[in-house]
């Protein structure tokens, strides 16, 4: 049985595959949204992966993309690296947005973790943060959630040494997500940085609970920004029924207002969705 759902993930990898390729941006502005709500997932480096402060890039970058709510990846807080609370930063430079931080670790004085941006709304929100099992993994990580009126987002940054502890680690987020979203009808989308390639024990484990939205496509890669040759970087959607469509999405490899290639490591990846 175990096999056969190996089997059957790598399928329904190819056909994603398949499914984006036209979708991948290559040049030019990115399609129109519509109605759709455009979710991204991005590993910043904190700001700082070309050896200069990159949040007014990255910010003029996520305006371009005209995302609504994006899930961001190693994030400094008010510590010796980074004195400034980079997320509040970011989020003043996108206009005032509405920010979850989740701490991973305390980190020279201050905090590292990751985080939940997104555009103002006037709703009151439900956020959470989920301290994630280590195992034999390099460092402790977390996931980031907040409950909207009509989804839930979750991000996260899965361990970068050790395949064991991201299994570990996709399970007590799946675990959690079972327990208080497997009923509820709302779509639970999950995005980060998980250091685990597609066709990896990790990620295909998941597919019996996950739906991979972002594409898994032959020559693309979100990882290294400047060469990229792996994808380690996803959106997946909860399969507990509740009922969305997906309209595009892509790894975004250019844009207009800034290099993507020195703002961080990382590529951006965004995915569009009707609820």
């Amino acid at each position: 049985m175990k096999q056969k759902l190996l089997t059957l993930a790598v399928f329904a990898l190819a056909a994603a595959a398949a499914a984006f390729l036209c979708l991948r941006r290559t040049s030019g502005a990115f399609p129109p949204k519509g109605e759709a709500l455009r979710l991204a997932t991005y590993n910043v480096g904190v700001f700082h992966k070309s050896g200069a402060d990159m949040v007014g890039e990255i910010a003029a970058m996520m305006r371009e993309l005209d995302a609504d709510v994006l899930s961001l990846n190693e994030l400094d807080s008010c510590n010796a690296r980074h004195h400034s609370f980079q997320l509040a930063e970011f989020c003043s430079q996108m206009g005032e947005w509405r920010y979850h931080f989740s701490k991973a670790i305390d980190y020279q004085g201050g905090a590292y973790g990751i985080g939940v941006a997104f555009r103002p709304i006037p709703d009151s929100l439900t956020t959470l943060t989920l301290a994630l099992p280590q195992g034999d993994g390099a460092e402790r990580r977390s996931a980031s959630l907040v409950v909207f009126p009509s989804f839930v987002f979750i991000s996260t940054h899965l361990d970068h040494t050790s395949a064991e502890a991201r299994k570990l680690q996709i399970e007590s987020i799946s675990a959690f997500v079972s327990e208080h979203f497997a009923d509820s009808g709302l779509p639970v989308f999950l995005c980060g940085d998980f250091n685990a390639r597609p066709d990896s024990g990790e990620i295909l484990g998941m597919m019996e609970d996950w739906t991979l939205l972002s594409p898994p496509m032959s020559g693309a890669g979100t990882y290294p920004a400047d060469a990229p040759d792996r994808i380690i970087d996803y959106i997946f959607a909860y399969r507990n029924g509740a009922s969305y469509s997906v309209t595009g999405g892509g790894i975004c490899t250019r844009f207009d207002s800034a290099d993507v290639t020195l703002a961080s490591d990382h590529l951006p990846v965004y995915v569009d969705v009707v609820l």
